[in-house]
């Protein structure tokens, strides 16, 4: 198989060729590596070749749906045994894993062949990808702009045609955002769907969780079937499913009545393009006979940004501390990047009480969204109210805090509530701006209802509303 002919096939198509004896798992590595060879040193999405392994890999290949399929683990909290997760920082590019998580397992036991790491930034602090450890990773649609984050190596090397779906996670728009800069399919399950043990048993106190960017709204919903479910010592865990994703996500949907929210939950501005590409596909969705009406939940974006600030500053102080007490030394500014130092700082000042307190806003934000989810199947929206940065524009060696967090909100002003109230969220390419870069809608379900959010997807997907085209690969649709 060539680099070109692998390309075109997402992770479903690459399995039934397996199967069929058509191809081996060894050729579809070595189709991976070529294409990563010859294009990621233009890109950067991957910080970790794990050839070696993923040799081994095949030799005991699993008898999944996914058996010999190429896949990248995200380079944060993620572990693989015998390997680093640097999680984008210094303080851990020495730390090797003594065992599996219960996700990088499960992958396994789908039969995925986990051949490398993808980029993040230091923490998976920031809506981009630039960590000073490893490098910018650029979008492979301008080399210019940003893949957006902290999923951007993920999604980099979906839309290169490295592999057809990568591990992803999303604690405030880290699956959605770098979705839509790459204009590729993107899911953050309900809260306590995907295990993210053993070591920690929630992500950022419930707000992070982890899944994929797919090329195929059909391989995000088998993988999540395989990968989905409590494991030992969860606190939570989302309601169970009555049938599997895949089995229910190509049947047509009700027709749903959907909230168009064109205004940002936190407060920041929207740009009109982005605006514009949001009602385009809310015509779409008329298009295919659901009924969309502009309505919002009643959410207060001051109480947006501080709950979810507060929560996320307090996990970051507590990642430094752990680190602190483990190497038996204090952690030195120089050690961190600005951002993650300042995060740090800030996180001395948040007393026992503020951190309750965020705790209960947040459920009450969930509580608003589950009532007006009583009105409403869906809510359509932007994925960002700004377009693709450029690199080096979301700096986390600047100290000018004030343009940072701008930039920030506007990037993270649709998404992060979805964190706060744990509800699944989804972005949906639906275009491209002037500079032909993708742009991202995003689509929210009650909870627990993942079900609805893949077979709306998948009416788009197949009505022709999405538009991956990508420039380093042919489009599958």
């Amino acid at each position: 198989m060539t680099p070109d002919e692998y390309k075109k096939l997402d992770a479903i198509d690459l399995a039934n060729l397996i199967s069929k004896k058509e191809i081996t798992p060894t050729e579809l590595l070595d189709a991976a590596l070529e294409t990563l060879r010859d294009s990621d040193p233009s890109i950067n999405s991957v910080v970790q070749v794990l050839e070696e392994e993923a040799t081994q890999q095949i030799a005991g290949t699993k008898n999944g749906p996914f058996s010999g399929v190429p896949f990248l683990i995200k380079n944060l909290n993620q572990q693989i045994k015998g390997t680093t997760t640097t999680n984008g920082s210094q303080l851990y590019k020495d730390a090797v894993a003594e065992t599996d998580t219960t996700l990088v397992e499960r992958y396994k036991t789908s039969g995925l062949i986990i051949f490398g790491k993808t980029n993040s930034p230091e923490f998976g602090l920031a809506t981009t990808t630039e960590p000073v450890l490893h490098g910018p990773t650029c979008n492979p649609w301008d080399t210019g702009y940003s893949s957006g984050g902290s999923s951007g190596g993920a999604a980099a090397a979906v839309a290169t045609g490295i592999v057809p779906m990568a591990n992803a996670s999303d604690g405030g728009g880290s699956i959605r955002i770098p979705a839509s800069c790459c204009g590729l399919f993107g899911l953050k399950p309900t809260r306590g769907r995907v295990p993210v043990g053993p070591f920690a048993l929630e992500g950022w106190g419930g707000l992070s969780t982890s899944h994929a960017i797919t090329r195929s709204v059909r391989d995000s919903a088998l993988l999540l079937d395989h990968s989905q479910g409590a494991e030992l010592g969860s606190p939570y865990f989302a309601p169970a499913i009555d049938k599997p994703y895949y089995e229910t996500h190509n049947i047509a949907p009700k027709r749903c009545r959907i909230a168009l929210c064109l205004d940002s939950f936190n407060g920041a501005q929207t740009e009109q393009v982005v605006i514009e590409a949001c009602q385009q596909t809310a015509e779409r969705l008329e298009g295919l006979g659901h009924r969309v009406e502009e309505a919002s939940p009643s959410l207060n974006p001051e109480l947006v940004r501080a709950a979810h600030g507060i929560i996320a500053v307090s996990h970051v102080g507590a990642t430094v501390e752990k680190i602190s007490r483990k190497l038996g030394m204090p952690i030195e500014e120089n050690q961190l990047e600005s951002v993650t130092w300042n995060n740090y700082l800030s996180s001395q000042a948040i007393t026992g009480a503020d951190y309750a307190q965020a705790v209960g806003d947040i459920h009450q934000l969930g509580r608003t969204v589950a009532a007006f989810f009583q009105e409403f199947d869906l809510i359509l929206s932007p994925t960002m109210a700004c377009q693709p940065p450029k690199i080096g524009e979301l700096d986390t060696m600047s100290d000018d805090t004030d343009s940072y967090l701008e930039l920030l909100y506007q990037m993270i002003g649709y998404t992060s509530v979805f964190n706060d109230t744990g509800h699944p969220a989804c972005n949906l390419p639906t275009g491209i701006n002037d500079n032909g870069l993708p742009l991202g809608v995003q689509l929210v379900a009650s909870f627990g209802n993942e079900e609805l959010l893949f077979q709306v997807a998948h009416e788009i997907e197949q009505e022709g509303g999405f538009q991956p085209i990508r420039p380093l690969t042919q489009p599958i649709w």
